[in-house]
C-alpha cells in the first residue's frame, strides 16, 4: 500500500486530501518505485487549481521525485531493481510514498547526489537547461532578464546564466531575496514591489532592452516583460505564478520592435528518451562541477503538502521544496 496526496476536486490548498491507495504492480515497460523526497512546483499548484486540467478526478499531483526501485516489469532493460533514480514531468501523481512509472522516464542518479538535491533539481534544473541552452541559446556577454531570480527555477537559472557568461537582471519581490539572487549570480537586482521593473532594464542598458526575457510570473509581469525587450527580442514564457496572461494581439509584437513570444514546456524538449538523458547529463555536469549549487529552502511532511502548497503560493518559500514521504 501507499500513502498518496490526491484531489477529487479543483480549488485551493484544502482540497489537497492524504489517502492510502494499492499503487500495484510494474507492468510491461514498467517499474515500481518506493520515493524519497518528491520535488514541489508550481505546475503543482496550476493542477491542483485547475488552471491546467488533470485527466479525470480523482487524480494524484506533482511531477518530479527521487526514490529507489523496488520491483521491474517485463522488458525493462537499464534500469535495475535497487537503483537509485528520479524523474521530471509526466503524468501528475509524484505525491506518493510508492508509484508505478514508466522506466523510460527515469534517470539513473550518481552516487555523489543524494536524493533531496535530485527532488529539488530535476524539473527546475532541466527546465532550466531547455531555456538558456535550446529555447533561446544565451551567449557570452548578452544581458538577460530573469523574473522570479529567487525562486525554484530562478535560483538555478541565474546561477548557469552566470556560468555562461551572461549579464544577469533578476526581479525579485523582497530585500531578503534580492541577497539570494546576488549570491546566485545576479548582477542587478530589482525589487519590483517599490521599482518599475521596464525603466530599470532600460536605465541598466542605456536604453537598449535585452535580447530575452524569461518570466514564470505571467500576469503580473507579461506585459512590462514585452516592454523591456531590445529590437527583434524574445520573451520567454513558461510559468503562471500571479495567474494567466491576458490575450495579446499579435499586432503588439511588431509595434515593440518584431518581438517574439514563446510558450515552451519540459515535455517537449525532452520529449525522447536521447532528449531526457541529454538535459539530464548538462544539468549533473554545472553541478558536480560546482557551477551551479542546489539550494533546498524548505522541507514538509508529505501529509502536510496544503501547507507546503500555501508556502509556495504566498511566495514565502526561497529556492526548492521538497516533500518527505
Amino acid at each position: 500500500m501507499s500513502r498518496v496526496v490526491r484531489i477529487h476536486a479543483t480549488g485551493g490548498p484544502e482540497v489537497l486530501r492524504l489517502e492510502t491507495i494499492d499503487p500495484g504492480r510494474p507492468g510491461p515497460g514498467e517499474v515500481l518505485l518506493r520515493q524519497t523526497a518528491i520535488g514541489l512546483n508550481f505546475i503543482d499548484t496550476y493542477h491542483r487549481s485547475g488552471l491546467y486540467p488533470l485527466p479525470a478526478l480523482p487524480h494524484g499531483l506533482g511531477q518530479e521525485a527521487a526514490g529507489v526501485v523496488e520491483e521491474t516489469g517485463p522488458g525493462v532493460t537499464g534500469i535495475d531493481k535497487g537503483m537509485r533514480v528520479a524523474y521530471a514531468a509526466g503524468t501528475p501523481g509524484a505525491y506518493a510514498e510508492r508509484r508505478v512509472l514508466p522506466a523510460a522516464r527515469l534517470i539513473p542518479l550518481p552516487d555523489d547526489i543524494d536524493d533531496r538535491t535530485a527532488a529539488g533539481m530535476m524539473l527546475r534544473g532541466m527546465t532550466a537547461e531547455y531555456l538558456l541552452r535550446r529555447t533561446f541559446k544565451v551567449e557570452p556577454g548578452m544581458t538577460v532578464l530573469f523574473h522570479a531570480a529567487a525562486g525554484g527555477v530562478g535560483a538555478i537559472a541565474c546561477q548557469w546564466l552566470k556560468h555562461l557568461g551572461a549579464k544577469v537582471i533578476g526581479t525579485v519581490g523582497s530585500d531578503e531575496k534580492a541577497t539570494r539572487a546576488q549570491q546566485d549570480g545576479c548582477d542587478e537586482v530589482i525589487v519590483y514591489t517599490r521599482e518599475k521593473f521596464p525603466e530599470r532594464v532600460r536605465e541598466i542598458t542605456s536604453g537598449r532592452g535585452v535580447p530575452v526575457v524569461y518570466d514564470s510570473v505571467g500576469k503580473a509581469t507579461f506585459e512590462g516583460s514585452l516592454d523591456c525587450l531590445a529590437r527583434r527580442g524574445t520573451l520567454v514564457s513558461f510559468g503562471n505564478a500571479s495567474g494567466a496572461p491576458p490575450p495579446l494581439d499579435p499586432l503588439v509584437l511588431s509595434r515593440k520592435g518584431s518581438l517574439y513570444l514563446t510558450r515552451p514546456t519540459l515535455m517537449d524538449y525532452t520529449a525522447t528518451r536521447e532528449e531526457l538523458l541529454e538535459s539530464a547529463r548538462a544539468l549533473f555536469d554545472v553541478v558536480r562541477r560546482g557551477a551551479v549549487r542546489i539550494r533546498v529552502g524548505q522541507t514538509f511532511p508529505l501529509a502536510e503538502a496544503a501547507a507546503a502548497h500555501r508556502a509556495l503560493e504566498s511566495r514565502a518559500t526561497v529556492g526548492s521544496t521538497v516533500l518527505l514521504p
